[in-house]
């Protein structure tokens, strides 16, 4: 396997972190440098961050995300756009990136950019696709979600290959875009176990969030309706009826966490709910080590990381039964799967596990074998760099080369 000049894009990488895209990126490139590719990553500035790192090999570029008022999101995003391709540019001019074998995009954030620069250069382009927005919105409902489901086609299009984390992420894709599956590659997504390999004060840090005797259920994730947290609070106050020593602790910001709020205020459980908004990355991991149960009850998830970070934890997982994350846990095997937007199912799959513990354990010890066997970024690694070296050999066979002055 060749040394490969790989230039990704994405409007996050820590310590900028909105989703999964940055969790998936930093661990992605970093596997990679260590399978010998050389990684340059262009992304969005962050407040007190150099604009140029280089972290564990990998050579990081943050660059003026545009600051100035904008109509909405996507506006902004088509703004963030003109500035990350102009610094782009001059990066290319001044680092010598016009060496780049692949240009690798993650999400239609980007996609200006990434196809501006793969017509620019006439180098391969790879796009991965964390989700859709035909799958985060049920469908495409709105001139506004129109305009950034056909942007994801315009990705998908100009892509050399295009990457997906499931099978099922893998299907629709193929079926939204109506793009030919031999132009669609599966490869998981992954977690690092050894992040969870350390030690602190569990005692000490559990009392900032529950009471000694109160057992701990978790959720981390955006704020939005696909994400299921409304399905969460529905189901408190049913467990709290047979099982009241516990407290449930919400991670993570977004548009409807007011709206989630109050749906706690509404059934009484808002006190037995710690919504801690955003947390620092050593915060959220000592969580999960508290935890008793994490629980990922999305309506909608392309793949699922907090439900492998959840396993890597060893911590017992309670999820839907849909999407990617059917995909990744076998029911009383590894996890436990309840029915989608269902906050009865959810209540009793959560009451399953803070109540049989021989059951936690047996969940927990085979959620562990698993990741270790199946979702380590070494494998995955191997897997991208082979599908980059299959699209650089086509490319060398093609007639689509830079044109010489």
């Amino acid at each position: 396997m060749s040394s490969i000049n790989v230039l990704m894009l994405s409007w996050e990488f820590p310590p900028r972190i909105v989703g999964g895209i940055a969790a998936h990126l930093y661990d992605l490139s970093r596997a990679l440098v260590k399978k010998g590719a050389k990684v340059t990553v262009i992304t969005c500035d962050f407040p007190e961050t150099e604009k140029e790192e280089y972290v564990d090999g990998v050579y990081v570029y943050r660059v003026d995300s545009y600051h100035f008022p904008s109509p909405d999101f996507a506006s902004w995003t088509l703004l963030m756009n003109l500035n990350m391709q102009k610094e782009a540019l001059d990066l290319v001019n001044s680092r010598g990136l016009d060496k780049i074998d692949i240009i690798h995009a993650h999400d239609w954030l980007v996609a200006p950019t990434a196809i501006a620069l793969k017509h620019c250069f006439r180098k391969p382009l790879i796009a991965t696709i964390h989700s859709t927005e035909y799958g985060r919105r049920r469908g495409i409902n709105s001139d506004y979600q129109r305009m950034i489901h056909e942007i994801e086609w315009w990705l998908t299009y100009e892509s050399w290959k295009t990457i997906c984390c499931s099978k099922y992420m893998s299907e629709q894709v193929a079926h939204v875009f109506g793009l030919p599956k031999d132009k669609i590659t599966l490869i998981p997504n992954g977690v690092e176990p050894s992040k969870f390999y350390f030690e602190f004060n569990h005692e000490d840090f559990k009392k900032k969030f529950a009471f000694p005797w109160e057992k701990i259920v978790l959720f981390v994730g955006r704020l939005v309706p696909e994400k299921g947290v409304n399905v969460l609070i529905g189901a408190v106050p049913k467990i709290l009826s047979s099982y009241p020593n516990v407290k449930f602790i919400v991670v993570g910001d977004g548009y409807t966490k007011s709206s989630a709020m109050d749906l706690a205020w509404y059934f009484g459980v808002y006190h037995k709910i710690f919504f801690t908004g955003f947390v620092e990355e050593s915060t959220l991991r000592s969580l999960y080590k508290i935890a008793d149960v994490v629980t990922v009850p999305s309506v909608y998830e392309p793949f699922g990381i907090v439900a492998l970070e959840a396993m890597a934890a060893n911590v017992p997982l309670v999820v839907s039964d849909s999407c990617g994350l059917s995909e990744i846990v076998e029911h009383d095997v590894d996890g436990v799967k309840v029915h989608p937007d269902n906050s009865d199912s959810l209540a009793s799959g959560l009451l399953r596990i803070l109540t049989d513990s021989e059951y936690a354990n047996k969940i927990r010890n085979n959620a562990s074998k698993e990741i270790h066997e199946i979702y380590n970024w070494d494998r995955i690694a191997e897997k991208t760099m082979l599908l980059y070296d299959s699209v650089l050999n086509e490319y060398k066979k093609s007639d689509w080369k830079p044109v010489k002055s």
